[in-house]
């Protein structure tokens, strides 16, 4: 993934977790409300009625919660959802959870619904580049992750679709993104709709490359800078609403933009609160001017202006000096010329300046002075107006009061009140006048628009502590866009189920939000708050506690309306939002709505030197003046009239702009976009939830969602969830092919579902919310019922293989032991010995026979051989036959292919051509058909525009006599008027008491005029009604009569039907009675089963402890048997040495009695030998009984752990047996209850199904009743009503007609204005006229040269023909020669890339090789040294061997030693097995043990679970009879695991039975192995428990290894982990272990040297042979510390091993990594070739098109060549040319003759369209012979690009064909490398052979030497004990050494024997 695509996609991998969704399914996880984090995931424990035990997951607490205030939640597979609308659990904590987690995962957008909700990420995301909105250009919202781009183009692609405007509503807090969204849209729209590319009509505006484009991106700066500020929240906020208008042509290109504002904050220009700032502009002014404009505008530092609150304040990042420049450039691009810029800039700077001007009080008066006038000086420069005007005008107004004028004295607070509303209305005025020039440069009224996209930008819902004017206008505002919404929402939901085919009654949720928008903007019945504001205007001495009184009196009973709750102080009065209560405080709501100025000033500015300042203030009428003002109180808080209709309040003003708003929103299809801030810190990453959440119910998300509920927000189609949740319905649906809607049917009837909770439509399933998790929970258990069935078989497969396998071991061992004892027995016997010295010997007469049959077999094979070869030449000579015809017929077949392709593509394009061409010929016909109808459509408008002027004529002639009437009657009525002023004079003070009466009365009758209206359409539709009541009334009396008779019978009916109800009571009172009975049996088996669950529980936890006891106890078993085997070994060891020792007492005991009478010395030898013997004798009886002993301690210890183990074992049985019988007799009682409550249940719905029948047929009867008696009352009061009405009427008619004569006074000045607009429209025809004869003109002349170019062009084509093929076959060779070249340069540039790819691969092939074989070469010669090591101690061993002669025998005695420690090292190693056998066979019992108690924890769930559902069943009446259905279902379910436990049981009894077999056989066998160790123990020697504690010191070594060795696995995990997440960091630890292994290499090289001196050493010691047969026994010392030191050796060189095994894990593991990034780099490299392919095709598509363009040069070079030779020809021409321009001057004559003359003019243009329809069929057939010969040269170049392309797939295969030679070559070189290894292994075994075979020799020449000086020593004997024997003294002596020699003659002959058999091993 990309960077930028990390910020919008979802990794999948990490949210398709199966160990998550195991754990959401086992666990039931929900959300708990939490203060800190809004929500907190747990899982529920345990529920005690209306409350529930959660356990939370975090910090693993547990908390008791409402289930009201628990909210479920969604399945892992839901996490990051894009679309909330999707999610099944929608509640307010799955919503935040979903924005959280794609939030901190860096996802800022997220759907939900028709939503887009934006979390601002305050950094900057790479997701807003050029590429990315060319990603989503074009593109689906579906088909892309959410974006602002998505919604701009689906409103973008909806527009030019459905011709539809759209608009796009971006809403939220200060500081969300509004803006910076409108930003994104407005740069989108820019970039997708641009006109930059396309080419203007020659009539259109001339306009620079994206001027408009520019202009709309500049406007957005200009007005960020006069309307957006610093605030708390937001760097940048926009302190107004905008509804920027883009208006788009039928193209869909930008033609012109409006922009609309809404409630500017022009407070903010006075005052600011802490670390805020006003509008940019100032600052930047102040900071960006330069000193000639700091003198024009008289600007002064920041610190100097009173407006400027705060100083200096600065925006982090931001340069306010770069951002004038910015500015500036920006009206330049707008194009504002500089005048209005320095008008803009002046009145900036007066606003600061009014702030400097300071009043004070006078000392005896409350009247205001100015003691400094230099601000008022500046002020007055700078908008062009006198200073003594201004002052006196602010100091002391003139003030209309009756007929004079007065001047009034102002006080200080007054003066500085008309200050600030002079600087906010001024800056106001400014703001709007700019808006309006960027609105008339974007304006491009040339271009109209065909359709356009609205981007509202506008303040989200705001609740804070003290809510004033503004924020009643902007929540106002909320209310509607969101009421728009819904409406919207549901009118799409409707629409989706009316294509889907589903029955749904539709809800219009915008009326929802009626009730509030009519308290709030209501005009009458009872007004609304502001038309009571209005109201209050109106009306002197009003004040804003008058008006709260007034609203709380008007709107105290409306739903809508609370009285607050907070203190009088803070709040006035509440009104319930959508989005929750908003307390509102009412101070000066009336000065915000008059917003009063003095009248004074602004007739000042009015008449201002500057243009600009002027036209600020031209619309002096509509301002309210102080001398509106009446009756104010000294704070200002008063109120106003108006001036006779001119002046219109602020909430007049704002409901008009809204409405209109609202207008065209509604006229649009409407996108929604809601910003969210996430903290008010400003800081990236941190999400506040309740923040969060509070946004989320201002922006009526969690409204949608309301509404989301009551519709069917999950939906699926019907293939996947078929796919899905056929599990749960495995037997619904049958074999074969079946249609998705039926299957779903059948499946959902097989769920039983409630038909409430779903509706099937044509493509989908729809359910409501909540429905989809729940059967993802029954889908969850049914997959894990599914998987612990198929463990369980497979844990019993693996079970039985593991019995079968040991049971052929056993076999196999009793085999063993048979000849294992057969061997012993003839181990010793001669004739055996004979025999198998004799037998290989038998083999060597059959070795000449077998020689005969090879030579024969390989006579044989030559001859096959040569027959197969001359076999393999023939089909040779015949393949090559065949491949050559093969070619021959390739070469014919692609030649036909190549022609048939090119006739297929001529044709193709001949009948696309044809297409073209009647495609042009259609046009064309349509167009003279469409100028024909202009035609006659501009003479019907011209007829009409004449009788229109005769009629506004005749009507200007009658208003000219009726005003000379009027002129009359004036001088009369002046007359009159003189006498009445004499009698008004008198009358005046009369007219002063009844002009408030007449104002009132006035506002009355406008009233009344209204209600009129209404009332005249009352009347007509009442006078309709009373006829049709008329004849109502006669059919109701009829009616009336027989609904009577009916009415006394129903009497009857009812009178009987009561007694049956009292029956039915009765029987319900006894059901109600049994119902008590039954939940209190209920109670009691809860509490029984209760206690039986901590029975449950309690012999569990003593399971577990004798589990745990047990494991323990095998543990010391194993201990134990490892020691025995220990002993074992000794003791073989022992009995070896004592047999030794016993052969060489009987020896000793032979030579002692045969020398007894030699010499004394032997005697002292023979008192020696047998004191030693007597010690070994003691010692060994000494350690037999302290063996014994410990034996003794051993077998109690083991029969008492098996004694132990056995009774918890009957325990556990007894416990098992006892919880069987408790649960049967719970699932018979349970059985019991349900049967009773079916019947209970049966009868219930039965009474009650009669009961409803009755009620329903007696509310049937009452209805008509009380309807017939309600329509009677009606129509009485309606004629009443009628006949007042009427009264009421004749009263209003005769004022109506006063207002009428006041109507027609209108009429008439609209007339006026009518005709204004008709003399424009007039002006506007003649234009068009014009216009259209100048066209005429030009096809006229456009007619004449084209048919002077058809006969030019018919003389120029046949010289044209000649040039072309001479001139085209050169072309067509040049192109064939420059394209070879240029395909074989591009060939040979392939080849040379794919060589560096191939020699760079090669380059890592070979580095990775060289590594390899450096670390096989190291292992090589550490095997060396080892070896060479071995070697050298066992010369070692052999010298000191050599050293006696009676060492022969010793080493005889242990041969013997090694097989008996052999035998007993296999018997150790069988125990060890059967060891492990059992501990395996503990463990699988352990873990189906805890199964077991897994498998008991659900069952205890499920009780649980069944307890809530009786509880449920008894409290529900109506569903009974789906909770014995689900009763059911759950019993089968309990039935089902309780045959899997039974089975489970009896399985564990079999194991338990076969162990306790396993553990007599094992007792059986320690038996027998005692009575072994008795007997070996007698044999043991000091030898053997040195060489013991020695094993013992290795065991303990090879333990410390082991540790090692593990915690070195531990620490090669973690390391692996980390190294896969950086591979950098593996090299680096690569070149530590070479470096390490360069001083393991060294250490080693100084042990070779130690190695070296020590054979020296000896070397000294073999010369000095006779010394060291002196020196024994130091040499023994020696030889003792030497193998100490070779021990020390053996460690260090097992820690190089290790460190070599370490090494080369690493290697392996660095060799996985290798080949994994080979597999990858090889996938790269597939995809690089498809590339490759992809551009080479592209690149040949270029060059197709680069070679037409070539062949389009060539014809106009050739075309002018031929112009110049044409030149000549032409001259002759030229005269023709000469007598047709006469006859064009002749044309234009008659043009201008044709012009004054319009109807012969149409016959003329009727023939000369014939005429060019006919020119056109010529010029036609043309283009056809042109298409023609293009079409030739085109397939030629066709056939060249063919060729070219076949050598490029040749090139391509041997490019193949190379690279699958050099992956077979690296395939041999692996081989070869894999060979080279083996043979080096097999030299180095070889060689370690022939040093073995070297040492033999040597030992067998010592052997040799050893036995000739025996040999010669005997001889000595022999021959003295001739010449005794000669002597015949000694004659009975001489027997005795006869016998000695025999037998030292026989232990030579074995001795002989021995070494002769050793010799072939």
């Amino acid at each position: 993934m990309s960077s930028a695509e990390k910020f919008l996609y979802v990794d999948r991998n990490s949210i398709n977790n199966p160990l998550e969704q195991a754990d959401w399914a086992s666990k039931k996880l929900v959300w708990v409300p939490s203060e800190k984090s809004g929500f907190e995931a747990g899982s529920i424990k345990e529920e005690k009625g209306e409350e529930c035990v959660v356990e939370l997951a975090d910090s693993g607490k547990k908390i008791t919660v409402n289930k009201d205030d628990i909210q479920k939640m969604n399945p892992p597979k839901f996490n990051k959802v894009e679309d909330m609308a999707e999610l099944t659990c929608l509640n307010e904590a799955s919503v935040l959870h979903n924005l959280k987690e794609r939030y901190y995962s860096g996802l800022i957008y997220t759907y939900s619904g028709l939503f887009c909700v934006v979390i601002n990420p305050y950094k900057n995301f790479p997701i807003y580049s050029e590429e990315i909105v060319d990603m989503y250009k074009g593109k689906k919202r579906h088909e892309m992750p959410p974006h602002i781009y998505a919604i701009t183009d689906t409103a973008y692609r909806s527009m030019m679709q459905d011709r539809e405007d759209q608009s796009i509503l971006c809403t939220g807090e200060s500081g969300a993104g509004k803006t910076e969204n409108t930003k994104k849209v407005i740069q989108y729209l820019a970039h997708v709709a641009s006109s930059f590319k396309t080419k203007k009509d020659p009539g259109s505006v001339v306009l620079s490359h994206g001027e408009l484009e520019k202009q709309l991106l500049q406007a957005n700066p200009i007005l960020e800078a006069f309307g957006n500020a610093k605030t708390v929240k937001n760097d940048n906020s926009s302190r107004f609403g905008k509804f920027i208008r883009i208006n788009f042509d039928v193209n869909g290109y930008i033609v012109g933009a409006n922009i609309e504002t809404y409630l500017l904050e022009k407070s903010r220009a006075i005052r600011q609160a802490k670390e805020e700032r006003t509008f940019h502009v100032f600052y930047y002014l102040l900071a960006g001017a330069g000193d000639k404009m700091r003198s024009e505008l008289c600007l002064e530092d920041h610190s100097k202006y009173r407006f400027l609150s705060n100083g200096k304040v600065t925006i982090p990042g931001q340069q306010d000096k770069d951002m004038f420049v910015e500015t500036m450039e920006a009206f330049k691009i707008m194009s504002i010329p500089e005048e209005e810029q320095t008008g803009l800039l002046k009145v900036v700077s007066s606003v600061l300046q009014l702030g400097n001007m300071t009043f004070k009080k006078e000392r005896h008066s409350d009247q205001a002075s100015m003691p400094d006038d230099t601000a008022a000086q500046k002020v007055c420069h700078l908008l062009s107006i006198n200073v003594t005007d201004f002052t006196r005008a602010i100091l002391s107004p003139r003030i209309k009061v009756g007929r004079d004028y007065v001047q009034k004295a102002q006080t200080q607070e007054q003066a500085e009140f008309a200050v600030e509303a002079l600087a906010k209305a001024t800056y106001e005025r400014m703001f709007r006048w700019l808006v309006m020039r960027i609105n008339k440069a974007l304006d491009k009224t040339k271009r109209q628009g065909a359709s356009f996209i609205g981007i509202l930008d506008i303040a989200g819902f705001e609740i804070f502590e003290l809510n004033s004017f503004e924020q009643l206008c902007i929540n106002f505002t909320n209310e509607k866009l969101q009421q728009l919404f819904n409406h919207t929402m549901f009118i799409l939901e409707q629409e989706e189920y009316q294509r889907e085919g589903i029955e749904w009654s539709f809800i219009d949720f915008g009326l929802d939000l009626q009730p509030c928008i009519d308290l709030i903007e209501r005009p009458s019945g009872p007004p609304g708050i502001l038309a009571l504001l209005d109201e209050e205007c109106w009306f002197p001495k009003a004040t804003d506690k008058s008006f709260v009184q007034k609203v709380c009196q008007e709107l105290g009973d409306h739903p809508k309306f609370h009285k607050p709750k907070k203190l009088k102080d803070d709040a006035d009065f509440c009104i319930t939002h959508y989005a929750g209560k908003v307390d509102y405080k009412a101070n000066e709501w009336l000065m915000k709505n008059m917003d009063p100025l003095n009248d004074n000033v602004v007739s000042l500015l009015n008449q201002s030197a500057d243009k600009f300042v002027s036209d600020l203030w031209k619309d002096v009428d509509r301002i309210v003046g102080l001398d509106k003002v009446a009756g104010m109180s000294d704070s200002m808080a008063g109120a106003f009239k108006t001036r006779k209709g001119m002046f219109r309040t602020v909430g007049q003003l704002y409901k008009e702009q809204l409405g209109n708003l609202m207008t065209t929103l509604r006229n649009t299809n409407p996108n929604f976009v809601r910003c969210i801030i996430p903290n008010h810190e400003k800081k990236a990453g941190k999400l506040e939830a309740h923040l969060v959440l509070d946004q989320l119910r201002c922006n009526g998300v969690l409204e949608g969602i309301r509404i989301c509920r009551q519709g069917f927000p999950n939906r699926i189609v019907f293939q996947e969830f078929r796919q899905r949740y056929e599990i749960l319905t495995p037997s619904a649906i049958p074999k074969g092919f079946m249609d998705g809607k039926q299957a779903c049917a059948l499946m959902i009837k097989a769920l039983e579902l409630d038909p409430n909770f779903y509706r099937i439509g044509q493509s989908k399933v729809f359910f409501r919310a909540g429905v989809l998790a729940h059967l993802e929970e029954e889908r969850d258990i049914k997959i894990t019922d599914v998987i612990m069935s198929f463990q369980a078989w497979c844990r019993g497969y693996v079970a039985r293989k593991a019995f079968a396998k040991r049971q052929q071991q056993l076999t196999a061992m009793r085999v063993i032991q048979r000849n294992c004892a057969a061997y012993l027995k003839l181990k010793n016997w001669q004739w055996w010995r004979l025999f198998t010295k004799v037998k290989p010997l038998l083999q060597v007469t059959r070795q000449e026979e077998e020689m005969l049959a090879k030579e024969e077999e390989l006579e044989k094979i030559k001859e096959m051989q040569l027959q197969a070869e001359q076999q393999l030449k023939d089909f040779e000579s015949k393949q090559s036959q065949l491949m050559s015809e093969k070619m021959a017929l390739q070469e014919q077949l692609q030649a036909e292919m190549e022609l048939c392709a090119e006739a297929e593509e001529v044709r193709g394009r001949l009948m696309t051509r044809q297409q073209e061409l009647e495609e042009i010929l259609h046009d064309l016909e349509s167009r003279v058909e469409e100028e024909e109808e202009r035609v006659t459509q501009m003479q019907t408008e011209k007829k009409k525009m004449q009788q229109n002027i005769t009629d506004l004529e005749t009507q200007l002639d009658e208003e000219e006599a009726a005003r000379q009437k009027l002129q009359l009657e004036k001088v009369t009525m002046d007359a009159k008027l003189k006498k009445i002023e004499e009698d008004v004079m008198v009358l005046d003070d009369q007219n002063n008491k009844l002009g408030k009466e007449k104002k009132q009365l006035e506002e009355r009758i406008s009233e009344f005029t209204a209600v009129l209206a209404e009332e005249e359409e009352k009347s007509k539709s009442l006078q309709k009604l009373k006829n049709k009541h008329e004849a109502m009334l006669t059919d109701l009396e009829d009616r009336l009569r027989k609904e009577e008779k009916q009415r006394q019978e129903l009497e009857k009916n009812r009178r009987k039907l009561e007694g049956d109800g009292a029956e039915l009571n009765d029987q319900i009172a006894d059901l109600q009675a049994q119902i008590a009975e039954l939940r209190a049996q209920l109670a009691k088996k809860e509490e029984e089963l209760l206690a039986a669950l901590a029975r449950i529980e309690e012999e569990a936890a003593l399971k577990n402890t004798a589990q745990k006891k047990i494991r323990e106890l095998e543990a010391q078993l194993s201990e134990l048997q490892e020691d025995l085997e220990l002993e074992r070994s000794a003791r073989g060891k022992a009995e070896k040495h004592r047999r030794d020792l016993a052969e060489e007492l009987e020896a000793l005991k032979t030579e002692l009695e045969d020398t007894l009478d030699t010499t004394v010395a032997q005697q002292e030898l023979r008192a020696k030998r047998e004191s030693e013997v007597s010690e070994l004798k003691k010692t060994l009886e000494d350690e037999a009984k302290s063996h014994e002993q410990m034996l003794a301690d051993m077998r109690q210890k083991h029969n008492q752990a098996f004694d132990e183990i056995n009774e918890q074992l009957e325990q556990a049985k007894r416990n098992k047996a006892s919880v069987e019988k408790t649960k049967q007799a719970l699932e018979s009682e349970r059985n019991e209850l349900q049967i009773e409550l079916k019947s209970l249940s049966d009868s219930k719905n039965d009474s009650e199904h009669r009961r409803k029948k009755a009620e329903s047929h007696l509310q049937e009867i009452q209805m008509k009743h009380t309807e017939s008696e309600r329509q009677r009352q009606e129509l009485s009061s309606k004629v009443a009503k009628m006949q007042t009405e009427l009264e009421n009427l004749n009263s209003t008619l005769t004022e109506v007609e006063s207002k009428s004569i006041k109507a027609n006074k209108d009429c008439s000045a609209v007339e006026s204005q009518l005709q204004d607009v008709q003399a424009l429209l007039d002006e506007e025809t003649r234009q068009k006229l014009a216009l259209s004869t100048k066209l005429r003109q030009v096809e006229d002349e456009q007619t004449n040269l084209r048919e002077m170019l058809e006969e030019e062009e018919e003389a120029k084509k046949n010289v044209e023909k000649q040039l072309y093929t001479a001139q085209s076959q050169v072309a067509e060779m040049k192109k064939k020669v420059e394209q070879e070249t240029q395909s074989l340069e591009a060939v040979e540039e392939s080849k040379k890339r794919l060589q560096r790819e191939v020699e760079a691969i090669m380059q890592q092939l070979d580095e990775k090789n060289s590594a390899s074989d450096k670390m096989e070469k190291t292992k090589n010669r550490l095997q060396q040294e080892l070896d060479d090591m071995m070697v050298d101690h066992d010369h070692l061993r052999q010298m000191v061997s050599n050293l006696e002669k009676k060492q022969r025998k010793f080493d005889q005695m242990l041969a013997e030693e090694k097989t008996i420690s052999a035998k007993y090292a296999e018997e150790r190693d069988r125990a060890e097995a059967e060891a492990r056998e059992k501990e395996t066979r503990a463990l699988t019992l352990t873990r189906e043990l805890e199964t077991m108690t897994g498998q008991k924890d659900d069952l205890e769930r499920t009780n649980k679970m069944l307890k809530s559902e009786n509880e449920a069943l008894v409290s529900s009446k109506d569903d009974a009879g789906k909770s014995v259905h689900e009763l059911e279902r759950s019993k089968r379910a309990m039935e089902q695991q309780l045959e899997e436990m039974k089975t489970q049981v009896e399985e564990l009894e079999d194991e338990l039975q076969l162990t306790e077999d396993a553990k007599l056989r094992l007792e059986v066998n320690m038996q027998a192995m005692k009575a072994q160790f008795d007997r070996d123990l007698l044999t043991r020697d000091e030898q053997g428990e040195e060489k013991r504690k020695q094993l013992i010191k290795q065991v303990r070594e090879m333990e410390l290894e082991l540790e090692d060795e593990r915690k070195q696995r531990s620490q090669a995990l973690s390391g692996r982990k980390k190294l896969e997440l950086d591979l950098s960091d593996l090299e680096a630890q690569i070149d530590l272990a070479n470096k390490a292994r360069d001083e393991a290499q060294k250490q080693l090289r100084k042990l070779q040297a130690q190695m070296k001196d020590q054979m020296r050493e000896f070397e000294e010691m073999r010369i000095s042979r006779d010394e060291a047969l002196n020196e024994a026994k130091e040499n023994e010392r020696k030889i003792k510390s030497m193998e100490a030191e070779s021990f020390q050796l053996q460690e260090d060189l097992s820690s190089s091993e290790r460190s070599k095994k370490q090494i080369q894990n690493e290697r392996d593991e660095l060799q996985d990594e290798i080949t994994s990034q080979n597999s990858k780099n090889s996938q790269l490299s597939e995809e690089k070739r498809k590339l490759e392919a992809r551009i080479a095709q592209l690149e040949e598509e270029l060059e197709e098109e680069h070679f037409n363009t070539e062949l389009v040069n060539d014809r106009l070079k050739k075309a002018t060549l031929q112009a110049d030779q044409l030149t000549a020809e032409l001259s002759t021409e030229r005269s023709n040319s000469q007598t047709l321009e006469g006859s064009r001057s002749q044309l234009d004559r008659q043009n201008k003759e044709l012009k004054l003359k319009l109807q012969e003019m149409e016959d003329t243009v009727r023939s000369k369209y014939k005429h060019s329809i006919s020119s056109l069929e010529t010029k036609i057939a043309q283009l056809e012979e042109q298409l023609d010969i293009e079409t030739k040269e085109r397939q030629q170049s066709s056939k060249l690009v063919r060729r070219t392309e076949k050598r490029l797939k040749e090139s391509m295969l041997q490019v193949d064909d190379e690279r699958r030679q050099t992956e077979q070559y690296k395939d041999q070189a692996d081989k070869l490398n894999v060979r080279m290894r083996q043979l080096k292994r097999q030299l180095e075994e070889a060689e370690e052979e022939a040093t073995r075979a070297n040492v033999f020799r040597r030992k067998l020449q010592r052997e040799l030497d050893d036995a000739t000086e025996s040999a010669d020593a005997m001889n000595r004997e022999v021959s003295s004990l001739k010449s005794k024997l000669r002597r015949g003294d000694y004659s009975l002596n001489v027997r005795k050494l006869g016998s000695r020699l025999g037998a030292d003659s026989d232990e030579d002959v074995d001795v002989k024997s021995e070494v002769l058999d050793s010799t072939p091993e």
